[in-house]
Order: structure tokens, then sequence, then C-alpha cells
């Protein structure tokens, strides 16, 4: 793997043609690249290469000295075809925090992340990454590769929410609407899910630019040019995730209920901390958790 290095500078111009790109100002793009954070990330990836997968995710908790509690191991089984679904609280850390946990547990040959086909720029965890959202001629492409990764015998990771969470009508800060594909595909595949609570906030800026774009009926996620900033901002702190007990598919199967709400019991029960199972059945400690791999 070549060595990366992140220069808004170049990009900026390669995407833009012409005499619009060399038009850019010099000040904007300063004002991009420090937005950005672009030289503590590039001393990031410095300080973290040549690692991928797992390790280069261990790299980058103590690279930003960031530390992260692992609670309910053991509710993860060490054989079986699961889908682990989380909440996103974070846009960086957490999704990190994931492959550092299950890559230990599984090993990096025996995980996939499905995500924005955006993070697949994020060359080092190209080799856990699974792009979900292609468009035109590659779309096809995409939905048989997702198809085959759900038939294997990895472990899937996803984030059903899709997006970064997002101040509530409450004001509670909180997952959009959990996609019910999640719950789909563990039904079709026999695999069952278990749930992820990631305990972790970013900084309220965050949360106040999404609310402010969304008022002013803008479409575009303008607030993601923020993450990067709330990556170096987690410097020095500690965050906490927590596995719930495995649900097995054939619960779900059997409840009848629409998958959409299926899908919102389960975000429910993350948000709860993984303490409100009501209507949603955790399977048995004394179960036998390589059932599903044997009903595939």
């Amino acid at each position: 793997m070549d060595k990366i290095d992140i220069n808004l500078h170049d990009i900026l111009r390669s995407r833009i043609k012409g005499w619009k790109g060399r038009m850019i100002p010099g000040f904007m793009i300063t004002g991009l690249e420090k937005l950005v954070h672009q030289d503590e990330l590039n001393a990031a990836l410095d300080a973290t290469y040549p690692s991928t997968g797992s390790e280069f995710c261990e790299r980058i908790y103590d690279f930003f000295n960031v530390t992260l509690e692992v609670e309910g191991l053991e509710n993860i089984p060490d054989h079986g075809r699961f889908i682990f679904a989380s909440n996103h609280p974070l846009g960086g850390l957490d999704g990190m925090g994931l492959i550092k946990v299950l890559g230990a547990k599984y090993g990096d040959e025996n995980i996939q992340f499905l995500v924005n086909d955006m993070l697949m720029n994020v060359i080092p965890l190209r080799t856990v990454f699974l792009p979900i959202n292609k468009y035109g001629s590659q779309a096809r492409e995409a939905a048989v590769a997702i198809r085959d990764a759900y038939a294997s015998d990895k472990q899937i990771l996803i984030f059903p929410a899709g997006m970064v969470s997002r101040i509530q009508p409450d004001g509670s800060i909180g997952d959009l609407v959990w996609h019910k594909s999640f719950i789909d595909r563990a039904i079709e595949f026999h695999r069952d899910i278990i749930p992820i609570h990631f305990e972790g906030l970013n900084r309220m800026s965050f949360y106040r630019t999404a609310k402010a774009r969304t008022k002013m009926g803008i479409k575009v996620n303008m607030e993601q040019a923020l993450l990067p900033a709330e990556l170096c901002a987690a410097r020095g702190k500690k965050f906490r995730v927590r596995f719930g007990k495995p649900i097995s598919w054939q619960s779900l199967e059997k409840s009848g209920e629409p998958h959409a709400l299926l899908a919102s019991k389960l975000r429910r029960l993350v948000h709860s901390g993984l303490t409100d199972y009501s209507g949603i059945a955790p399977m048995p400690a004394s179960s036998d958790t390589t059932s599903n791999s044997e009903q595939k």
C-alpha cells in the first residue's frame, strides 16, 4: 500500500477542472485545510502507516490517545454468522472501534463493514469495507457484492441509520430512522443480530450545524465536513461500547411484524443502552449460538 497524504489543494484543483479550479482563492483552500485538520490527519496517517484494518484502527486510537471500554464480550459467540448492528454517534471512532474489537475477535479477513462508498477513500480500511450506495453501472455490481457478503461466512457490521446521530425532536441526540434492510437480510440469510450500543457524542457545534442546514432546506450534508475535526477533538477521550445478546432471526421471522417496526424496536433497544428488550426476545445464554450457520 502506497503512503497516503491528504492534500486538499491538489484534490480541489483536480476535481474542479480548467480556469474555475485555478481561480479558487488560496485563503479558501487554507481555510478548508484548517477546517478538516489536514496537518493533524496527515500526522496520524504517517504514524499508522502501513497498517490496515483492525491494526490501523488500533493505531489511530493510540495516536489520539483514545480509550475504548468494551462490555458484553461474553455475548459475542466464537462461531456463527451474525449481523452486528450499532448506533452511529461519532462518524469515525465508533466504526473504527467496532473494527478494532471484531477484527481482534474474528480476524480482518472474516469481517465486512457495509459503508457509504465515499469511505472507500480511507485506503487503510478498504480491506474490511464494502460500499453499499453505488450508482449507475456500478449499482448492480455493488448489489451482487452485498448479497455475496451476506451469504458468506463473514461477520457483517452495519450502521442501520446510515448517518451519524442528529438532534431529535425532543432535544436528545440519537440516530435517525433505522432502515429495515438489515432485518430483511437477517431473515433471508439466517443471520442472528447482535445489537451494539456505542456511547459517545460529538461536539454540539456538529449537531447545531446539521439542524441549521435542515431548517434551511439544504439537502447536502455539509456537516459531514466537520467530522474530521470531531475525530481530532476526541483526543484523550474515553468511549464505551456494549454488545448485547444475540437476537435470533427465527424470532424476528415468527413475530410476523413489519420489518420496519422490528428495525424501530432494535433502534429503541440500542438507544436504551441495551436494557429495554420489550418486544424483542434475546437468545438465552445457554442457547446454541452456532445454529444460524448450521441452518444456512
